[in-house]
């Protein structure tokens, strides 16, 4: 280092590279004031330094007065050079933050979103195949036929682009479906239809009926429309319909939510016989159902039972589809199938909202749905995760059989895994994330105790799992004693 603190490549100590990096983001209105900086940690681990570095930095800011540790809310923003030039403040943007309408994301949730960019970190939270089996070459040749037949293309019309319609007809009615292309609007991913549905379809107050535990807990889509979530317990046939008729008497249910296929986080398959019960008990009450079929086509062993929405004779069923979990989630392609008069409100409310799905992913979509190609792939798929399943449970037979209990899916991403000795759930998700492993916690899918955790085994390569499942027992081991 010379005499003017340089490193020898001429680079800013990096306590000064972190100051000028804060100063920066200060400066340019990206962290305004009121904003709370990233953890002592995050900055740490952002620059591959130690947290005396990170402390360095932060009193030397804090001295010149731009930002300040407050009790309950961490180090935050509290001025800019601006501020003391200024005769009016600029807007405090944190008070429009923390008073939108949407509500924000739990804290775990976020951190784990955050963290599934980390490439650092062992992936046993990501519900979303691995980049290793992604089929580039066929996505390659099929995007090219795609655009060496194209024409000029603008807006489609509402439901979305007619070929893609008349695909998605023809693939449902391969598992016993029948929906005329009039009856299916695209949509920019599952997790769009239930924000149309939300905004769309019901008041503010409706309470939305769903299994507990359950992935639309981890998520805000209709406690920020205004409404409340009622938990229906599962067994190992799926969920229990019995409480929904004095429910729906007392009003306290408009709308019944059901992830019947490989069930996430539990992975349950519901079987033929409840699927029944459950339509029986919704038809006679007139409960609307929303069918969430993603993982639909994930078994390993043999087809699951009929869709609910091929029992529907009276359009009870709003049925939910996607290319997400089977192909890429980038494509940003999903389906709502239900009747003509909701598919049309749901079509008008998505056209306000952003005048429709990409053109161009429809066209792709609907190429690999015509081709042939998707259920090659999709067959493909199966193998693999089949694989993977394998992986997972062999290493848990190994390291975790005196440390939990779980059962063998049959098909899907996810294994539930219910910890023999209760735990601080948030405690292990920090150890573990220090040590490498990101896990999902069941207490962001409404499960109360601390006793459960979502394990995928569809993104982490196959020594990764293994590695990950053995750092696993070791911090629950050290945790228990």
């Amino acid at each position: 280092m010379g005499r003017d603190g340089q490193t020898a490549e001429g680079q800013l100590p990096k306590y000064q590279q972190i100051i000028a990096y804060i100063k920066e983001k200060i400066a340019k209105g990206e962290w305004p004031i009121g904003s709370k900086i990233p953890s002592q940690r995050t900055l740490a681990s952002q620059f591959k330094v130690n947290r005396s570095t990170i402390i360095t930095a932060i009193e030397e800011l804090t001295a010149d007065g731009l930002i300040e540790g407050q009790m309950g809310k961490g180090t935050v923003v509290v001025n800019n050079t601006w501020t003391l030039l200024a005769t009016n403040p600029p807007p405090d943007w944190n008070a429009y933050v923390t008073s939108g309408v949407h509500k924000p994301s739990q804290d775990t949730v976020q951190k784990i979103n955050q963290d599934e960019f980390d490439a650092s970190l062992i992936q046993l939270s990501k519900g979303e195949l691995s980049s290793e089996i992604f089929p580039l070459q066929t996505m390659q040749r099929l995007m090219h036929k795609v655009t060496d037949n194209l024409h000029a293309f603008g807006y489609e019309e509402p439901k979305g682009y007619g070929p893609l319609r008349q695909a998605v007809s023809d693939y449902v009615r391969s598992f016993g479906i029948e929906a005329s292309p009039s009856s299916i609007l695209i949509v920019s991913g599952a997790l769009q239809a239930l924000q149309l549905i939300s905004v769309g379809l019901l008041h503010r107050g409706s309470t939305v009926l769903l299994e507990k535990p359950s992935y639309l807990y981890s998520l805000h889509v209709f406690q920020s429309a205004g409404m409340k979530l009622t938990s229906l317990e599962m067994d190992a046939q799926g969920l229990l319909p019995g409480g929904i008729s004095a429910l729906r008497k007392q009003g306290k249910a408009d709308i019944l939510y059901t992830n019947p296929c490989f069930h996430n986080p539990t992975g349950i398959l519901m079987s033929k016989k409840r699927r029944q019960e459950l339509m029986q008990a919704c038809e006679a009450e007139r409960l609307p159902v929303i069918e969430d079929d993603l993982y639909r086509e994930l078994w390993f062993d043999e087809p699951p039972p009929a869709p609910l929405k091929a029992m529907d004779r009276h359009g009870h069923v709003l049925y939910l589809g996607s290319l997400s979990k089977t192909l890429s989630p980038g494509l940003r392609i999903g389906w709502i199938i239900g009747p003509e008069p909701v598919i049309e409100r749901l079509a008008d409310i998505k056209m306000q909202t952003d005048y429709g799905t990409s053109s161009l992913s429809q066209r792709v979509a609907a190429e690999w749905l015509t081709s042939g190609e998707y259920q090659k792939h999709v067959a493909y798929i199966r193998e693999e995760l089949r694989n993977r399943k394998a992986a997972m449970l062999e290493a848990l037979g190994l390291h975790m059989s005196d440390l939990a209990e779980w059962e063998s899916p049959a098909g899907g991403f996810f294994i539930w895994l219910k910890l023999k000795e209760k735990l601080p759930i948030h405690e292990l998700f920090s150890k573990a994330q220090r040590q490498g492993v990101l896990l999902n916690p069941g207490s962001i899918y409404g499960q109360d105790r601390d006793r459960f955790l979502r394990l995928s085994y569809a993104y982490a390569s196959l020594p990764e799992l293994r590695e990950g499942i053995r750092l696993l027992a070791d911090i629950l081991k050290n945790m228990a004693k």
